[in-house]
């Protein structure tokens, strides 16, 4: 098993498979100027399956999560999904995607065995969006969104970042239209992973902002700990249920002692945490000819030595230098 130092246990996988993009969401990355890896450092489709068998069958992970850049631009991703669906015992898996492409894809995706899929989305107003991702593609996301549920990718999740100046005020209109569309909606605290190194501290859109946004509008009735376990989200019953919605507080509310991920970038690098400043080359060891008894000595040796927190509640903290969407969400 990963084991590390401070008792916890990684069984969630997450897999970013390109550190491409169709979208340049502000708070990620810059509209342009970003040198993406070459063909030769991203790991083959050969070699993200073999590691994620590795990771399933000798070190006990159970959840695996496709993360990208933008994952929906791996051209062999159904190939991918499908594999690993096949591999004893059968992770449960998922996708992270910001839902372009997902109306074409999600029929193929649940057939290969997908269980479901999050989706990105920070605003129900096109002109919004624009500003936010720099493209026009608002209403490919919406329609991506209703192919994932109709293909039964459930539960879908909805991702939700919000930014001072351009949809801070939209918590209670995400919240009230995922009600009605059957989404669980996640409010993401935007987090220091832009390239350009924009984020501030100040005046950000914290779990407390969001919730008391909310609270104008519906009843919040909050989860036990028991019930949340290892999910980053704070989750609250919305007027008594069923629907729900969450809360990723990394900033404000951080939870790196329930931590249990470990993650691999698109070029092969363990990440033991998403604002690790260390990594352990995996991609090395398996083009040497390693075999997997070694692969996973490598592994576990690295989340041995997990830091115990993010150190993103410490106000001096600095971003990271690789930007997010080299590292996956």
């Amino acid at each position: 098993m990963l084991i590390d130092t401070y008792g916890r246990v990684a069984t969630d996988l997450r897999v970013s498979l390109t550190d491409k993009c169709n979208l340049r969401c502000t708070y990620c990355m810059p509209e342009e100027g970003l040198q993406w890896l070459s063909k030769t450092d991203l790991l083959s489709d050969d070699e993200i399956v073999r590691l994620v068998r590795v990771a399933v069958t000798d070190l006990g992970v159970t959840e695996v999560r496709f993360t990208g850049g933008e994952p929906l631009l791996r051209p062999g991703l159904v190939s991918i999904v499908e594999r690993c669906a096949a591999l004893e015992p059968r992770p449960r898996m998922s996708l992270t995607t910001n839902g372009i492409g997902l109306k074409r894809t999600a029929s193929a995706l649940k057939a290969a065995g997908l269980d479901r899929v999050n989706v990105s989305l920070d605003t129900l107003r096109p002109d919004v969006f624009k500003t936010l991702t720099r493209r026009d593609r608002h209403k490919d996301v919406l329609e991506g969104l209703e192919a994932a549920r109709e293909a039964g990718l459930t539960p879908v999740k909805v991702n939700s970042v919000l930014m001072p100046g351009l949809n801070a005020d939209e918590a209670p209109e995400l919240l009230a239209w995922a009600v009605e569309n059957s989404y669980e909606l996640r409010f993401i605290e935007q987090m220091p992973l832009d390239a350009q190194h924009g984020w501030k501290r100040d005046g950000m859109i914290t779990a407390g902002d969001i919730l008391a946004s909310l609270r104008t509008r519906f009843a919040l009735t909050a989860e036990d700990d028991e019930e949340r376990g290892s999910a980053p989200a704070e989750r609250w019953t919305v007027d008594g249920g069923p629907h729900r919605v969450g809360v990723i507080a990394s900033v404000t509310r951080p939870f790196c002692r329930a931590c249990d991920r470990t993650r691999l970038t698109a070029d092969g690098q363990v990440r033991t945490c998403l604002f690790a400043r260390e990594e352990t080359d995996l991609r090395g060891a398996l083009r040497s000819g390693a075999p997997d008894e070694e692969i996973a000595r490598i592994w576990k040796l690295a989340m041995w030595g997990k830091k115990a927190g993010s150190g993103l509640d410490d106000p001096a903290f600095l971003q990271p230098d690789r930007p997010m969407s080299a590292i996956g969400g």
